[in-house]
């Protein structure tokens, strides 16, 4: 049974009707009083819980009926009801025990997917041994996912359990960590697995493009729209977006991204004509995106939106013992690449690199064990195959003598030498390139974009 706190009765009744409808059980009640009351006589499975029971609208009167709810039920999830107005109340909400928030007026679809969400979300676990991973390979679609280390393994029994519901999945780890791998396995657990997967690097988009790139435009929009063009969503539609880089997107295109994911709704630039979209999000970051906010730099709003489930990536040196397992992987890869089918990883070398930092994650690793097989005249790699890369050795210093001479190459050419030598070198870790430049990751972005570099984030 489902609990619908709401002052009008126009709201009861319209949402008695649209949950009957849908098959759910719902009890309607007019005031916290009642709530109170209906909840210690029978806990119910959710309740949506209207902000406001007074004049003033401040929302003080729903906060603290949450709280008292909470209290009573704590295992009992609760959707908030408030208006676009009143996102910083919802917030709050949030911060008090909320599992969602929707917003007035709602879509009936909307409002049904968060209540269908919350519900699977909520379920009662079974009793049941943690499974390993070869069980985990019977059960979900996890190939492309190397490792058997209990971290690991938690973040992917995660994946399973939420991959079949449309919750948005915020996933935070270090550069490198294999985050887009996670991503992919969300979409492809779930019942959107035979609709589009589309990744979005929201760090080399500037906010002048957003919109553009995003939602699409018609043409003669602007001035350069000499043709109609499809954004992202649009594209997405049905299917999962993955927005990577999320810690990077300026705070102009914040507040788009945020009406988009709240009303599921958005207009193409150059057509009037607001656009329904049925998508599951999943975004991921590198960066504390809870440091960002209480630097002010990061929408708590949005944040909000985007964090219904967390998931945290390990970096490599918190699973060395993976460390052996994808460097076979990776040396498994080039044996086909490089058609050298008696290539194998030594032993003394799966050691040697077990023992090593790699700061890049999984990213460093496969580059490592790339440039060992390239360099290697036997099949069997050994550690010296490995240190002969110079690991940690510093940048050589520019001299006079090595740069051109003036007149060989221009300005631009000698911008995008340095950005290809500084991916190269730090192995494609663009954090680091990023630093060592003085470029933020969205400037560094649009310069590789420019310049047709290749990266993969």
């Amino acid at each position: 049974m489902l609990l619908i706190v709401d002052d009008d009765l126009a709201v009861r009744v319209s949402l008695q009707l649209l949950l009957k409808q849908a098959g759910y059980a719902a009890q309607a009640v007019s005031s916290p009083v009642e709530a109170l009351a209906a909840v210690r006589e029978t806990a119910p499975q959710l309740i949506l819980l209207d902000m406001n029971f007074a004049a003033t609208t401040t929302g003080a009167d729903g906060l603290a009926l949450l709280a008292e709810l909470k209290a009573l039920a704590p295992q009992v999830p609760v959707i908030l009801l408030t208006g676009w107005g009143s996102i910083a109340l919802a917030v709050a909400g949030m911060k008090a025990g909320a599992a969602e928030f929707v917003t007035k007026p709602w879509q009936n679809e909307t409002l049904l997917q968060a209540i269908a969400t919350v519900l699977q979300l909520h379920a009662p676990a079974e009793a049941t041994p943690l499974p390993g991973r070869r069980a985990l390979d019977r059960q979900f679609a996890l190939g492309s996912i190397v490792g058997e280390d209990a971290r690991l393994l938690a973040v992917l029994r995660q994946v399973g359990q939420v991959a079949a519901t449309d919750a948005s999945v915020l996933i935070e780890g270090d550069s490198g960590t294999g985050k887009e791998l996670i991503a992919e396995a969300l979409h492809q657990n779930s019942p959107r697995r035979a609709q589009a997967f589309v990744k979005v690097n929201l760090g080399g988009i500037s906010s002048s493009l957003f919109e553009s790139e995003m939602f699409g435009h018609r043409r003669g929009a602007f001035t350069d729209a000499r043709a109609d063009r499809v954004g992202r969503f649009e594209l997405a539609n049905g299917g999962t977006i993955f927005l990577d880089e999320i810690g990077e997107l300026e705070m102009a295109s914040q507040v788009k991204l945020l009406r988009v994911l709240q009303d599921r709704t958005y207009e193409v630039l150059g057509d009037s004509r607001p656009r329904r979209l049925d998508i599951r999000v999943v975004a991921a970051t590198n960066k504390d995106l809870a440091e960002l906010v209480a630097q002010g730099r990061f929408r708590e709003d949005l944040f909000y939106r985007l964090n219904l489930i967390t998931l945290r990536l390990p970096a490599l040196r918190e699973r060395a013992e993976d460390i052996p397992r994808l460097a076979q992987h990776f040396v498994g890869q080039l044996q086909a690449t490089y058609r050298r089918p008696g290539l194998r990883l030594g032993a003394a070398a799966a050691h040697w690199l077990q023992a090593q930092a790699l700061p890049g994650n999984i990213r460093e690793l496969k580059n490592l064990v790339e440039r060992a097989v390239l360099t290697s005249t036997h099949d069997e790699l050994t550690p010296a195959d490995f240190q002969a890369q110079h690991l940690g050795a510093p940048l050589p210093v520019a001299t006079e003598a090595a740069l051109p001479p003036p007149g060989t190459l221009t300005l631009e050419a000698l911008e995008e030498q340095a950005i290809r030598q500084s991916v190269a070198y730090y192995r494609g870790n663009l954090s680091q390139v990023a630093r060592a430049l003085g470029l933020s990751r969205g400037a560094l972005y649009r310069r590789l974009d420019k310049f047709g570099i290749p990266y993969n984030e």
